[in-house]
């Protein structure tokens, strides 16, 4: 029952974004607004506990959601035969370009980590 609950909750805080989202006009879109409302919602206990369960019990079947993936995939075989090398080259360059913006930020933090801290020992 406690899983039901959690993801009343989820579709509950999903549609509270969607209705903030069209009421105040705002540029964002409804399922993110919903995440924020989630990220406050989940302070309580009454809903931090249902929705956990709900979450380990989709991601147990997380594997189920991409049925409809690939079966959109397979309805447009023919798109994916005349762009396929393209759709190829932007996933390749732009996983490039994430993992580069990735480790260039790392490298930033942990030089200004490393600055930051005090000197271990002492002068001889």
């Amino acid at each position: 029952m406690k899983p039901l609950q959690g993801l009343a909750w989820l579709l509950v805080l999903q549609l509270g974004g969607e209705v903030l989202a069209r009421l105040l006009k705002l540029p964002y879109p409804g399922p993110v607004l919903g995440m924020l409302l989630l990220l406050v919602a989940l302070r309580w206990r009454a809903v931090r506990e249902p929705v956990v369960l709900a979450a380990e019990f989709l991601l147990q079947h997380l594997s189920l959601l991409f049925v409809p993936v690939g079966v959109g995939v397979v309805t447009h075989l023919d798109l994916l035969a005349q762009q396929g090398l393209q759709l190829l080259l932007v996933i390749v360059l732009s996983t490039w370009a994430g993992l580069a913006v990735t480790a260039l930020t790392l490298r930033a933090l942990m030089r200004s980590t490393d600055e930051a801290a005090p000197t271990q020992g002492g002068d001889a």
